[in-house]
């Protein structure tokens, strides 16, 4: 589920369909997941939507491989012959099939690498994994940037709930398009044929051909068969609860230690680290990474060493019956496990504002991607809060306005790191107010059309036009679901410092990380650090726990 700035893959043609040489071929082999298997002349080698598909090795013939929407609309991608292989990351974890593939006129003659095996490959054998895991990435990007494969979400393109669809989809790398029938001549007739109602929209037909209306983001996943099935009865070393940088960082270190892993999510890959246009400060990017691409890495990187990965997966409480603890969750079942490792983040902080209510989702946002660029272009908006995260929101979004206003209490320097303060100093459509705070949103309809300011100093009032509002005032712990089974502190946040490790909280067993951890420093490096330290308390706790036990 990678989405990343490749500069286009095009010049990259020959990594995303290499060529293995005849020792290569033979290196993998001895990690393939059954005999060689022969199909006939157009024979159908998988489907769209198909789950499970492994990855096929052409040892003769070829695979003709095309991308397909739910509409049955087909381009080619790729001829694979004898050295090349099928598959994305998709393959890599069982998920359901993006792309449809046929036997050449000749026939083919395919080695079958399914999901563990495939794994196996990539751990075993590194420079032939090292292939396969760059090109299953630079082929699910390819598929994002032409477009034409994958998701069709059909309706209006400002319709709010057709927007959140959008956005589950493009945060986790799923590739996708909007038709929305005002101006879409295919939309239109789709919406006729089907003799659709405005309460039906928006529509989404999946890959696979079928049909959902107005769908929420669970029932969206099931259809594109990203939901993994959690098996009731196995007991996992380490259940993870939130895909951010600290719950992907836990994922990837227990996983490739051994640990059998299974992270739950509730929204999406990457948490609020995931929203940011750019992150420009962590170790090893000096050119910068967005948010997205670096939860789509680690989350591919996860899926790589066997982690699970369930996303969107609700959990509700948090049980402990002697050495089991059970996670409930929402749709009444329940994931047991050794150890939990407590990652769910902080949620966005609402600020107590006039009229906020009524305009989240309508014109707030508390992140900017650029489906909200898209919705501002050319127009006047503004944004709240003064930390990293808001100069990083306010860099990327003001090529793409008219004019953006940024209200602030204290200086910026105080609150921002100095190379945003510097580039943010640049961008001549970019006006700072310090000293004061938004009291009022008004509407124009059912649209925002102003925000009323206060000077701290004066408490004379201000009014701006603007389209769009951006919050970047920080955030309160997401541990409601907890339901104060855990010590806390007066904030919310999680205590730790159990009485086995710094990171285990109250309850043996159970350890909290990244941004709801009390105390924790709220950086990606930082969260990422809590990741790989909670895994190595883990060893020891459950090295305890055998000791007691024998």
């Amino acid at each position: 589920m990678i989405q990343q700035n490749t500069g286009g893959v095009g010049s990259r043609r020959h990594q995303m369909f290499p060529v293995l040489t005849p020792i290569q071929v033979e290196a993998a082999s001895r990690f393939a997941s059954g005999p060689p298997r022969v199909f006939a002349s157009g024979e159908t080698v998988f489907a769209t939507g198909d789950r499970n598909v492994p990855v096929w090795l052409v040892l003769d013939g070829s695979i003709d491989v095309l991308r397909r929407n739910g509409l049955d609309e087909s381009a080619p991608i790729t001829t694979h012959r004898a050295g090349q292989f099928t598959g994305e990351v998709s393959q890599i974890d069982g998920r359901a099939s993006l792309a449809l593939a046929q036997a050449g006129p000749d026939g083919a003659t395919l080695l079958p690498f399914d999901p563990p095996h495939l794994r196996a490959l990539m751990i075993g054998s590194a420079e032939v994994g090292e292939i396969v895991m760059r090109a299953l990435i630079l082929r699910r990007v390819s598929l994002i940037e032409h477009g034409g494969s994958g998701t069709i979400l059909i309706g209006a393109s400002d319709d709010l709930h057709l927007l959140r669809l959008q956005g589950f989809l493009t945060r986790g790398g799923y590739p996708n398009h909007i038709m929305d029938p005002r101006v879409d001549g295919d939309g239109r007739s789709f919406v006729e044929r089907m003799a659709l109602l405005p309460t039906d929209m928006p529509l989404v037909v999946c890959p696979g051909g079928a049909v959902l209306k107005r769908p929420d983001e669970r029932e969206l996943a099931a259809c594109l068969g990203i939901l993994p099935k959690i098996e009731q009865r196995k007991t996992y070393d380490v259940a993870v609860v939130g895909a951010g940088p600290a719950g992907l960082a836990a994922a990837v270190y227990g996983a490739s230690e051994g640990l059998s892993v299974i992270v739950l999510d509730e929204r999406t890959m990457g948490g609020q680290a995931g929203a940011s246009a750019r992150i420009e400060n962590y170790l090893g990017f000096p050119t910068g990474i967005s948010g997205q691409a670096l939860a789509g890495r680690a989350f591919t990187q996860a899926l790589k060493f066997g982690a699970e990965v369930a996303i969107p997966v609700s959990v509700g409480r948090l049980d402990r019956d002697g050495d089991r603890l059970t996670l409930g969750l929402s749709d009444d079942s329940t994931v047991a496990a050794r150890t939990v490792v407590i990652a769910s983040g902080a949620a966005y902080r609402q600020p107590d504002i006039a009229g906020l209510r009524h305009f989240e989702g309508a014109g707030v946002s508390y992140w900017a991607s650029p489906i909200e660029a898209r919705l501002c272009a050319g127009k006047e908006i503004a944004l709240v809060g003064g930390g990293n995260s808001a100069g990083q929101a306010i860099v990327f979004l003001a090529p793409h306005v008219k004019r953006l206003h940024v209200f602030v209490r204290r200086e910026l320097s105080e609150t921002m790191s100095r190379y945003l303060i510097n580039r943010i100093s640049a961008l001549p459509n970019v006006d700072i107010h310090v000293g004061t705070d938004l009291i009022g949103l008004a509407p124009h309809g059912e649209t925002l059309a102003s925000a009323t300011v206060r000077d701290r100093a004066s408490a004379a009032l201000t009014q701006y036009e603007i389209c769009h509002l951006f919050l970047f005032i920080g955030a309160t712990p997401h541990t409601c679901w907890l339901n104060g089974s855990l010590a806390m502190d007066d904030k919310g946040f999680i205590l730790t410092g159990g009485s086995t490790s710094s990171l285990e909280t109250s309850m043996p067993g159970v350890f909290a990380i990244g941004d709801v951890r009390a105390g924790s420093t709220k950086r990606v490096a930082a969260a990422v650090g809590d990741g790989a330290a909670a895994i190595s308390q883990i060893h020891n706790y459950l090295s305890k726990q055998a000791k007691e036990a024998a």
